[in-house]
This record gives C-alpha cells, structure tokens and sequence, in this order.
C-alpha cells in the first residue's frame, strides 16, 4: 500500500481518483478482515459518497487537504456520526448525531473514513478480544494477539488495509498493538489533541493518537488532529513547528538515555527487546547523539495507574446506554473498582503530579529515553478467555510495564518498529521526550527510520 502522503498528493493532483484509492481499500478490507476482525463497522456507501465529492472537488480545481482522498480508519470510541460509538461493546444502541472533534478534522483535512475498528469492551485490556466481538488477529501469525485496546487499528494498517488509524491510549493502547503489529504509533502529550465532545479521557490518562506504516504519514496525521477547545479540561500550548516539517528537519545532536529494566519485582523483559534498545543505542550514537545508560530507575506506575484505570472503566460502564448488556468480565472489573471512590482518584491524581515532576528531573539530563516498548513477547491470542479482573490485571502487565508510566505523567511516547526476531514476529523500541516535545520524537523517530526503514508485511512475504 502507498503511504498516506503519497495517495493525498496524487490524489489531489489527479493522478488518481479518490474513488479509486477508497475503492482499493474496502476490497482490502473485504478480502482480509474476515479472517483479521480489524473493523466493528465498515462505510462502505459513506465512503464512497464521500469520495465522489472529493473528486467533484478535484475537478472543478478546488483546494485540498494533506490527507485528500486518504481511507481512514479509527477506534470504536470515536464517535463517528450516523454510527453507533460503541466503546467495544453491544452496551450502546443510538447513533452518534455528530462527529467527534478529531473525526471532522480528519474530514476537513480530506480524509475518508472507511470504518471503526475494533477494541476490547471498554479499552480496558491489551488484548483485543471480547465475548461478542471475537479475536482480532496478528496479520504477521494470526495465532498472535493484536495487543490493544486499539488492536484494530493497528491490524488495519499493518495488513495495508488502511495506510493511516486513529487509537486512543490510557496506558499504552496505542503503543502496545502498534509494536505487536510492526507499525508506528505515537501517544501524544496530555492536552495536545483535543478529547471533545468529552472534556477529558480516563481523568486525562488516555489521550488519541496515529498509527501509521511511515513516521511522516503520523505526523501529517498529527499535525490534523492537535490543536484544542473550550470543552476540553487539558490543553497545552502550540509545539515550536509542525510535525511534518520536524520530521524533514534534522534533529540536532541529543542527549539520550536508554534502559531495558525496570527494576525489582517489575516482568522479565525479553531478550530480543534487550538487543533492539542495546542496537539502537549503537545507532544513535553512530549517528552523532550522546547516548548512556540511565542509572536511576524510574517511578513504580502501578499503585498510581490501578486506580485511574478503574475509575475509568467504572466511569465508561456508567455512560453506556444497557449496562446490562455488558460481558461478565466487565461487571466483574466494575465490582472489582468500587474501592476507587471519587476521594481515592483524587489522590491518585495527586500522585500523578508528583510522579510527573520527578520524571520531569530525569528530563533534565536527557531529551529522550529509549526503552523496550513491550516486556514480553506478543503472545498467543485468547488470553482473555478465562479468569477474573485480577487475573487479567495480572496477565496484562508484562504487555503494559514500560508504556503506562508515560500516559501518568502525560509525556510523548512513540512505538518504533526496528526488526523482525527469529519468531517471525515485530519488535519495537520505545521513544519517551520530555512533555509537550513531540517534535523531538518525530525528529529522532525520521532520522532512524532512514536509517533503518520498516519492515512491512509485503517486504518479508517470500
């Protein structure tokens, strides 16, 4: 599949028709998802419609937008209008009567929404699985998880059906899936994209963001969708250049340190993770930038994130329209949370601040962190299929130990794809910057990716 920027150019252009890009993409969709379940719904006379006004637009030499005549594709809990916003569930019954904020920048920019994808029933697992929605699959050994919660928007570009998702991240559900599917993805800084018509996700925890095949196709993304209003309670202040244009400038020398443990008691971390952060470390330094290793080790995220976690699955059970439609894993994890009260999550919050100021001193001596993106492996699928809310708890920490603390104090942190190990499967590095510096992660993360491009599923089929 060609990236987003490219099908936007040429589209725009008149090289090609939008028709014909968000044609190419449904037959994508058709023939794979069947065996994928990447999408909960797919537009298939929407999208065309929207095409056909695209290339009505194009012919009469109208102006268009960096993602004209772009398939899209984005997560369940995003409200897309004319379409159940369904948080992964069957909970939900009414139709959303308008986009969400993110959507309609999406559609102003020229982007074509194709579908939503699918998630676990409230975002609440790295596992994209549920008792009514089924498995989502690993396209690179579809016995995999796709990890999640945003495990089918990472399936849908990984597989090429879309080139370009929309994933929301409490506590790594966009890092997660994207580093089990090979992809990039990018959880942005608390505030720098707008939450409306809610005014916060997951008491700030969560925030949305890009999955992509190329660094520049989540950035140009990024660029859409950043920016705030009134109705949101975190904002932050506009970054010192566009993303695009950050990921065509060179970074400049930084100081960057790496680990690949995180201390007693935390999940063993794979070997092959070790020896991606340990190769790219070399890399970085070949290319100029001072790299050590970070001695100190970082905050303990958990007692911190276990309570905004449940609140936020408490919070989002009590919005849906049929609680009791909700699966009895989800009642359980309901129960599970009732010690979080309102006086509990504000001290939680609390916490969050002082974790994010200490965090906040280790930026003084370095501009990014490298780190293992996953702990372990991407395991076999099915890993929700039995057991209680502490038992998963339990299982999904390995998959979330090095991306949950990020979403706590709220700093940019993108997923990079750096390789295939000898399982036939994706690994990832993770790339942590100071808050509010995206532009130095997109910087960094352009500068790898020439040196090292992606590896796609096309380029390692025989």
């Amino acid at each position: 599949m060609q990236t987003a920027d490219s099908l936007a150019r040429r589209a725009g252009a008149g090289q090609i028709t939008a028709t014909e890009v968000v044609g190419a993409a449904l037959q994508r969709i058709a023939a794979l998802d069947p065996v994928l379940n990447a999408f909960s719904a797919v537009f298939t006379e929407q999208a065309y419609r929207d095409a056909a006004e695209l290339d009505a637009l194009a012919s009469t030499g109208g102006s268009y937008g960096p993602l004209h005549g772009v398939p899209v594709a984005v997560k369940d809990n995003l409200a897309v209008r004319g379409c159940v916003t369904a948080f992964g569930t069957v909970a939900n019954s009414t139709p959303a009567s308008a986009d969400c904020e993110v959507v309609a920048r999406l559609r102003t920019a020229g982007a074509i929404i194709v579908g939503t994808t699918r998630m676990p029933e409230l975002g609440q697992w790295p596992h994209t699985e549920s008792g009514h929605g089924g498995i989502t699959r690993n396209p690179w050994d579809t016995a995999r998880t796709a990890g999640g919660s945003s495990g089918g928007s990472a399936v849908a570009v990984a597989s090429g059906m879309v080139p370009i998702a929309l994933g929301s991240d409490g506590g790594g559900s966009i890092r997660i899936p994207a580093a089990c599917c090979g992809v990039y993805g990018l959880k942005p800084s608390r505030g720098r994209v707008s939450s409306a018509p809610r005014p916060a996700m997951w008491s700030g925890l969560a925030t949305i963001g890009p999955i992509a095949r190329t660094v520049l196709d989540a950035a140009i993304v990024g660029d859409v969708i950043r920016g705030n209003t009134p109705q949101d309670r975190y904002t932050i202040g506009d970054p010192e250049m566009s993303f695009a244009a950050a990921v065509r400038t060179e970074p400049g020398r930084l100081r960057i340190g790496w680990l690949t443990h995180l201390g007693r008691g935390a999940p063993a971390v794979a070997a092959e993770h070790v020896r991606a952060v340990h190769a790219t470390a070399r890399l970085l330094a070949d290319l100029g930038h001072h790299v050590s290793q970070i001695r100190t080790s970082l905050p303990e995220p958990g007692p911190v994130f276990l309570p905004h976690l449940l609140a936020g699955v408490r919070e989002a059970a009590d919005s849906v329209e049929h609680f009791e439609r909700l699966e009895p894993s989800t009642r359980a994890t309901y129960r599970f949370g009732k010690w979080v009260t309102p006086r509990v999550l504000r001290l939680a919050m609390r916490a969050r601040e002082r974790m994010a100021s200490r965090v906040d001193a280790l930026f003084d001596q370095f501009d990014v962190l490298l780190e293992p993106t996953l702990a372990q492996r991407p395991p076999y699928a099915g890993a929700l299929g039995s057991g209680g809310a502490a038992t998963h708890l339990m299982s999904a920490r390995p998959m979330a130990a090095f991306t949950s603390l990020w979403n706590i104090t709220g700093n940019p942190a993108a997923a990079f794809p750096v390789g295939v190990a000898d399982d036939g499967m994706p690994v990832s590095v993770q790339l942590v910057g100071r808050f509010g510096a995206e532009v130095t992660v997109f910087g960094l993360s352009a500068q790898l990716e020439k040196e090292r491009p992606f590896q796609s599923l096309e380029s390692t089929s025989p």
